[in-house]
């Protein structure tokens, strides 16, 4: 009798012992394959914001815009209405190691001192170009975005705006055409009453 609960009991011990190596064995090869699995996430995440944050061909064709420009301005305030113009300087540079391209307007609207700064980029992950504007004229800030469009050479460029009057938002459209290295023509089209309007056209010359 003792010796079959002997044996027994030898079997009990080495069936339990054999679990318990089983049941690390499974453990360290969950273990092991999750964090094989993290690390192959690590660095494909890496990847993905390496290449995020990498200025690429499209940044060094915004690159070409750096420098003085003289810009001749023209206004309509209204359909049918007289259009206005006026002159202004922009001075446009790459910022934060070429990601970026800024431009500072300085000129005069309406016999009063005017300055705006915009920056434009373009979103690697998003596949768009970006753009923000802001000026001394307001207190908000246009925010467009928009695609390349290589039969007219243009940028062009949509959100929205406010309208003061109304404290709403309003469509904007912004094309920026590159004549050649010297030469640019933004003009920018507000949708109002269901009707675009072409409201500001600005002949650039790099000096």
């Amino acid at each position: 009798m003792m010796e079959h609960f002997t044996i027994f009991r030898i079997f009990l011990e080495t069936k339990t012992n054999f679990m318990n190596r089983l049941t690390v064995a499974l453990l360290t090869i969950t273990l092991f394959g999750s964090a094989l699995s993290t690390h192959a996430q690590s660095n494909d995440d890496m990847k993905a914001m390496m290449a995020y944050a990498t200025p690429g061909e499209i940044h060094k064709m915004m690159a070409k815009s750096v420098g003085d420009w003289s810009c001749a301005i023209t206004m309509w305030m209204a359909p049918g209405a007289q259009p206005m113009s006026s002159t202004a300087e922009s001075k446009n540079e790459m910022i934060l190691g070429g990601r970026y391209l800024q431009q500072k307007n300085t000129g005069n609207f309406m016999g009063q001192p005017f300055e705006g700064i915009g920056v434009t980029g373009y979103d690697n992950a998003k596949k768009v170009f970006v753009s923000t504007w802001i000026d001394n004229m307001g207190t908000g800030i246009m925010y467009l975005t928009g695609t390349w469009d290589a039969a007219s050479n243009s940028l062009i460029l949509t959100g929205t705006m406010v309208d003061p009057s109304s404290g709403k938002d309003i469509p904007v459209k912004e094309t920026i055409k590159m004549i050649d290295d010297t030469h640019q023509e933004m003009a920018m089209y507000i949708t109002a009453g269901g009707q675009e309007m072409k409201t500001m056209e600005i002949k650039m010359t790099k000096k």
